[in-house]
């Protein structure tokens, strides 16, 4: 299943030249919210992040699934678009990865704004279609947000080390190729990547 972060590019190309600032009211945060931060070790350094359930209730839920699993462990940062986008969220091992791939999730309705560092599920062009793969806004994406991306979390601590994560193969690697093969095809082909060792709870 091919995301559609990949066909956006050209939009944050354009709208680094004609796109104003976001319209949309953001909310404040309930009293009630439940807020959790993580841990994510990365070959670069560490990152600290929250979820925030009132944001993306569906999408908060997965990520914690996720986590519990040690989907992350090991995952490639895959595409790097500088200025716009860090994507990561394939399981370097077949088997793993098949296993959650066809398990979408609902969407949610978009409450905050992709600005840096808040980070929201890639997905296809089918309403309801979110599965694993995530990314991270490294600047104003805020044309997304009437595209259904719905941010669910916020970098706390730790933009630096994003900033930091190794760009030099772009929008390269192939996620098919990744899919069916794994790391295998990952270290063969793009052996510089970097990549996301652990994503924990305090």
């Amino acid at each position: 299943m091919d995301e559609v972060m990949g066909n956006v590019r050209f939009l944050a190309l354009i709208c680094v030249i004609g796109c104003s600032d976001s319209e949309r009211v953001i909310p404040e945060d309930p009293p009630d919210d439940v807020v959790t931060a993580y841990t994510m070790t990365t070959s670069k350094g560490v990152i600290t992040l929250e979820t925030h359930q009132s944001w993306a209730p569906n999408g908060v839920d997965r990520f914690e699934e996720l986590v519990a699993a040690n989907f992350f462990d090991d995952a490639r940062f895959f595409r790097v678009v500088p200025g716009f986008v860090v994507q990561f969220g394939i399981n370097g091992t077949p088997a793993i990865n098949s296993m959650w791939s066809d398990d979408t999730i609902e969407d949610d309705p978009v409450r905050r704004t992709n600005v840096r560092g808040y980070l929201s599920y890639a997905a296809t062009a089918a309403p309801d279609s979110r599965t694993t793969q995530l990314f991270i806004n490294l600047g104003d994406n805020s044309f997304l947000d009437d595209m259904r991306f719905a941010p669910f979390a916020v970098i706390t601590s730790g933009m630096d080390v994003v900033d930091m994560i190794n760009e030099e193969y772009g929008e390269r690697p192939d996620q098919q190729q990744i899919r069916a093969r794994g790391n295998e095809y990952l270290m063969e082909r793009f052996p510089n990547l970097d990549y996301i060792e652990t994503v924990t709870t305090p």
